[in-house]
């Protein structure tokens, strides 16, 4: 039996409740971490005696916390094209091939993102080191595109799994050859995955944490190992400053995401 939740008001009310309260668990402490980078104290204290911008200015006039954001972007980037491509691929094969182990398959490409990242790290750190990966920009790349993967297999399967496949042959019957037909028909039609997957595997790269602790060098530092090597040393609301502004590139980008979607699928 259906519960009829206009009579239930006390539970769509308590359920209400119990997700704002989730929410703002979530929530407060990303709005804790902005208000303080606009402190006007020394220390990361809260609440703050004063405003002031002196934080952000610092953070854009010293050349190592603009060095750590340009490499994140750039490694980020480099590892959004390269989850794409290899998870468009994949996903052609997860979703029109017909051969043995594809679930097997399926589960293999999405392991990372349920596997332990710290796992991860120390296995790619150990490996890398013995073929002088570690500490290269190379090596930050490749496992990055490792992590970010699953990011761009999910939103393009599932793009391609909703896609009538019948618009593509019909193509093919009207004289285009298969690979015409995917380029002119099925990506344009897929384009809205795609795009989720490249947003989606840059974020995986822009925010990765762990798997760059290993991976970092004195000289090659991503602005999440800045963060986390500041805080270590000075609590500084420099740190602060940099933190919101990697949410909040975070935010922007997933706002952007989500309405170039409503404007692709009209």
């Amino acid at each position: 039996m259906l519960l009829d939740y206009n009579r239930l008001g006390w539970l769509r009310v308590a359920l209400a409740g119990f997700t704002m309260l989730v929410a703002a668990f979530l929530l407060l402490p990303v709005v804790f971490i902005v208000l303080l980078s606009f402190g006007s104290s020394r220390w990361l204290a809260f609440p703050p005696p004063g405003w002031t911008l002196k934080w952000y200015q610092q953070l854009f006039a010293d050349p190592a916390w603009i060095d750590a954001a340009l490499t994140s972007a750039k490694i980020a980037a480099m590892s959004a094209i390269l989850a794409v491509v290899i998870g468009l691929f994949a996903s052609f094969a997860l979703v029109r091939g017909e051969f043995r182990g594809r679930q097997v398959l399926r589960g293999l490409l999405l392991t990372p993102m349920v596997l332990p990242v710290v796992v991860f790290a120390i296995a790619a750190y150990a490996f890398f080191l013995r073929i002088g990966l570690a500490g290269t920009t190379v090596g930050f790349v490749i496992a990055h595109t490792v992590l970010a993967l699953p990011f761009a297999i999910i939103p393009i399967t599932a793009a391609l799994e909703g896609f009538d496949k019948s618009i593509e042959d019909a193509a093919i019957v009207c004289g285009a050859s298969p690979l015409q037909a995917r380029l002119r028909i099925t990506l344009p039609s897929i384009r809205i995955g795609i795009f989720s997957a490249a947003i989606f595997s840059f974020l995986a790269s822009w925010d990765e944490v762990v798997v760059a602790i290993f991976m970092a060098s004195p000289t090659l530092q991503t602005l999440p190992v800045k963060i986390w090597g500041s805080l270590r040393a000075d609590l500084s609301p420099v740190v602060a400053a940099a933190s919101s502004l990697l949410v909040g590139l975070t935010l922007c980008l997933m706002i952007v995401t989500a309405l170039l979607r409503r404007k692709l699928s009209r």
